[in-house]
């Protein structure tokens, strides 16, 4: 929001006749302990009352509504040596979405406000425990339980189907999203009309007809020409930080995505790959490419990091590029485990997975894991690395390193996904094709084995016929199989 929307924001809050489960103010800060409990009520009476946002505001008297201005600076202010919005974050279970403003509403009165986003399917707990407001007061939810029961019971629109932009004409529609790069990315001609056009916006639940128009989020994330224009998606922009050498400790540059997801990939993926180091030594097979990773790996996991990410939850997707890797991580915890991403396909936003799909950003079918696995196989390099931490999914592809450099667990790494991608493509592992996996000589076939035999150690891997007593050709299968 921009300072003139706040100001128009606080002039409706004050409107209201007193204090209700969503909307609270307060003129100075407490504490913060005070102000996570508010945060965890003010969503979950966001919820019980069909509200988008719950609204806690410092800087107005609660009893008369008066603005009289605050000293407490909720972006800077610190918890020990934390963020104090970090602090809250990583508190608030399920780690909901909410926004901190400050801004001036005269020169003298300075406004704090957090915007905190409806509970959706589960009641918001700060620090284990859910609150809810009666009246002016905080209280324990579950001193409520009918309260609880009306949130669980609580039908919940998906994140893709909510509104981001309301009360909008005909007109406001092709000024806010990019609709021409929807009919080029569909190969489908342009509508002679402005109603056509918004009829088929419609179609793909794009954008809602109420009184007037609505933009959902899905047509905001997907075809915003500015996502700052949408606050409640702005926050999805797409995070590409380069950084110099292996760690964290000095970022050479950094870029922001500033429109909607269709509109920039195509151009993400070109800086991406732009910023990528060259190879000094990829392997026999492909001595004269110049990037160190294969294009279409990166397209697949970028195009999965935003399908699959979880919209409800706080974060953004980031693309990390080191001097020896690149990291590609989405929030949320993914529906399948880890282990399953080259087989299983089950995405929790079907809607944006459908239109990624149709538009060509991503696989029709699957994760398109397998596409990647097989390039990096084709490139020589490690095996993909998949970490799932504090609700965020991290992908890491490694740059090359010689077979011999690989330490074991890699080397079992490695040959799991090769299982799994033959498995994928009704073929089965075997010594031989280990061995073209990793440009292992025929002479040194025991190389492969060994790494066969800890995988099957590790249990994860099975021989294909356990029965069979033939030691000549035996094939392998992921565990799963």
């Amino acid at each position: 929001m921009n300072e003139q929307q706040l100001i128009e924001l606080i002039n409706e809050l004050v409107k209201q006749p007193h204090e209700s489960e969503w909307v609270e103010f307060k003129l100075n800060f407490h504490s913060p302990e005070e102000i996570g409990e508010r945060l965890s009520a003010l969503s979950n009476g966001a919820c019980i009352h069909n509200q988008s946002f719950g609204y806690l505001v410092f800087g107005v008297e609660d009893q008369t509504h008066i603005i009289k201005g605050t000293t407490f600076k909720a972006k800077s202010h610190k918890k020990g040596g934390e963020d104090l919005e970090h602090w809250l974050t990583t508190r608030l279970n399920p780690k909901i979405d909410f926004s901190v403003y400050e801004f001036d509403y005269i020169k003298t009165h300075h406004i704090s406000i957090y915007v905190i986003s409806a509970a959706k399917n589960q009641p918001v707990e700060f620090q284990h425990q859910s609150y809810i407001r009666i009246g002016s007061i905080t209280r324990k939810l579950n001193e409520f339980p009918e309260k609880q029961a009306k949130i669980w019971k609580k039908d919940m629109v998906p994140f893709e189907k909510e509104i981001a932009m309301d009360h909008l004409s005909a007109a406001d529609i092709t000024k806010y999203l990019s609709t021409e790069t929807y009919f080029d990315l569909m190969k489908l001609p342009y509508p002679s009309t402005q109603q056509g056009v918004i009829d088929k916006f419609i179609e793909d639940g794009l954008v809602l007809k109420n009184k007037g128009y609505a933009i959902t989020k899905l047509g905001a994330l997907l075809f915003a020409k500015q996502l700052k224009d949408f606050e409640s998606v702005a926050r999805k922009s797409i995070r590409v930080i380069v950084y110099k050498g292996k760690n964290k400790v000095e970022t050479e540059r950094e870029q922001i995505g500033g429109r909607g997801y269709a509109i920039g990939f195509e151009g993400l993926v070109v800086w991406i790959n732009s910023q990528l180091p060259a190879n000094e030594e990829i392997g026999k097979a492909l001595r004269k490419e110049s990037r160190m990773y294969p294009e279409v790996a990166i397209r697949e996991l970028v195009a999965n990091a935003l399908v699959h990410q979880g919209l409800d939850e706080k974060g953004f997707p980031m693309i990390e590029i080191f001097s020896d890797r690149i990291e590609i991580s989405n929030p949320g915890t993914p529906l399948v485990t880890p282990d399953r991403f080259i087989d299983a396909y089950v995405s929790r936003n079907e809607r944006l997975a459908d239109i990624m799909r149709r538009m060509g950003f991503c696989e029709e079918k699957g994760s398109g894991l397998d596409k990647v696995i097989f390039n990096i196989e084709l490139y020589q390099l490690p095996p993909l690395n998949i970490v799932v931490a504090e609700s965020r999914t991290r992908i890491t592809m490694y740059s090359y390193k010689a077979l011999l450099n690989l330490d074991r667990k890699e080397k079992v790494r490695a040959c799991y996904q090769h299982a799994c991608l033959k498995y994928v493509s009704n073929e089965k592992m075997t010594n031989q094709s280990l061995r073209e996996r990793f440009k292992i000589a025929d002479q040194n076939s025991a190389m492969a084995s060994r790494i066969i035999k800890d995988s099957l150690e590790e249990g994860v891997i099975k021989k294909d016929d356990p029965e069979s007593k033939s030691r000549k050709y035996p094939s392998y299968l992921p565990v799963w199989a």
